[in-house]
């Protein structure tokens, strides 16, 4: 028989404003980027929180913090919580932070009622899952999973040329356990939705089946940099005329590829100067779809656009991968479980397929995983306005609670 547990609503709400504080910004949201001073501060105040509980917090050479409370039988690997405390540039209060926030306040309600669960329970603050200061994203998970190496990760430079390596090392957060050492029987995830759906259907608990695939790209546009008042429109080797040409049809190859999505995030034309046609145009490209197959197409097709933007403006297009993550389903058991823990406590519930990338979608590839939405204002996230309700935020740490005492009671 399952405890009745409840999450203290409030004291979670309190720790989620006190956090946002630590790189808060006048719009109300958050700039705390990966390894910055200020997910260093943060970090210090996550790991004296767990350690007040009597957890040990473990720390990997990729910078991800494991804090483990025991349980009666520690030869078992611990159930895991988790997401991340980094933030975008403009971030907002809720975005990797209620998984975490949610996480330690599943671990004071359980040091409150002094209730000893079977298994250890872990709870992880990831590393840099944004990938806004350094690309790729999800890589302190991804190196954890092995689908990217220490190196890997340690080389990848921000705009200033600091590379992820030393930022690790100057805030002191590299640690010395590997990464991957430290097992888990399951991981459960809570998350804000970012995304419209839970809203618009009045609904409190997204079940999360899975993650769709992602493509990343880095592409350059190549033309002839010359005088903008002196070369005729038809002498021209326009490379950010090829590049607009190329991302409308890139717009209409997502939309016929529904749900599939294309981005491009950041675009810079060079020399930069207002009398000089552009000579190069560089991007990033970001590409969605659930299907692994219909993602592959879609790419195809964008790449093709691309080629013929540039061929029609004499220039070249390369475009080169920079992250690829398979569509990735989670753990039927798992989900099974954040259905029933939604049932229990009697919230309207729906299933649907995660449209971002998260730490769980690395996990699940290593370990039993599963994630939780709870609906965010106009599905917006990402933004220093992105909002959510403390009922909420409650409901979804106690779903959260309630999959992992679950697992835990099966054995």
């Amino acid at each position: 028989m399952l405890p009745n547990l409840t999450i203290d609503s409030r004291r979670l709400w309190e720790m989620l404003m006190e956090t946002a504080r630590i790189g808060g910004t006048p719009k109300g949201g958050i700039r705390r980027l990966t390894l910055s001073d200020e997910d260093r501060r943060v970090r210090d105040w996550f790991r004296a929180e767990c350690e007040a509980l009597g957890c040990t917090v473990h720390v990997d050479t990729a910078g991800n913090m494991i804090a483990i409370r025991p349980g009666k039988d520690n030869a078992r690997k611990p159930i895991a919580m988790g997401s991340h405390l980094d933030t975008q540039p403009t971030g907002g209060k809720f975005d990797g932070v209620l998984g975490v926030l949610a996480g330690l306040e599943a671990m004071k309600t359980l040091h409150q009622a002094g209730y000893e669960t079977q298994s250890p329970i872990a709870l992880i603050n990831w590393t840099n899952e944004e990938g806004a200061r350094f690309s790729p994203s999800m890589v302190g998970s991804a190196v954890y999973a092995g689908a990217l190496t220490q190196a890997q990760m340690d080389a990848c430079k921000d705009r200033d040329g600091v590379t992820q390596g030393e930022a690790l090392d100057a805030i002191g957060y590299r640690g010395t356990v590997a990464p991957g050492a430290i097992g888990f029987a399951a991981y459960f995830e809570l998350h804000i939705e970012q995304g419209p759906v839970l809203e618009e259907e009045g609904r409190t608990i997204g079940i999360v089946n899975g993650v769709q695939a992602i493509k990343w790209f880095t592409g350059q546009i190549t033309g002839r940099e010359s005088h903008a008042g002196t070369t005729p429109m038809t002498y021209r080797r326009d490379a950010l005329s090829a590049f607009a040409e190329a991302v409308v049809a890139m717009r209409q190859i997502a939309l016929d590829h529904a749900p599939g999505m294309a981005t491009v995030g950041i675009v810079s034309a060079e020399p930069g100067s207002p009398n000089i046609v552009p000579g190069t145009v560089k991007f990033t490209l970001d590409t969605r779809h659930p299907s692994n197959e219909v993602l592959g197409e879609m790419v195809a097709k964008i790449r093709t656009a691309f080629e013929e933007a540039a061929t029609r403006h004499k220039g070249v297009a390369d475009i080169q991968p920079l992250q690829d993550s398979p569509a990735q389903p989670f753990d039927a058991t798992c989900v099974a479980m954040v259905r029933q823990a939604a049932e229990k406590i009697g919230v309207s519930a729906r299933e649907l397929t995660s449209g971002a990338g998260h730490d769980a979608m690395y996990t699940a590839r290593v370990c039993p995983s599963a994630m939780i939405f709870v609906p965010c204002a106009e599905g917006l996230s990402h933004n220093e306005t992105e909002s959510a309700t403390q009922d909420d935020c409650a409901a979804g740490a106690q779903v959260l609670l309630e999959a992992v005492l679950a697992y835990d009671a099966r054995g």
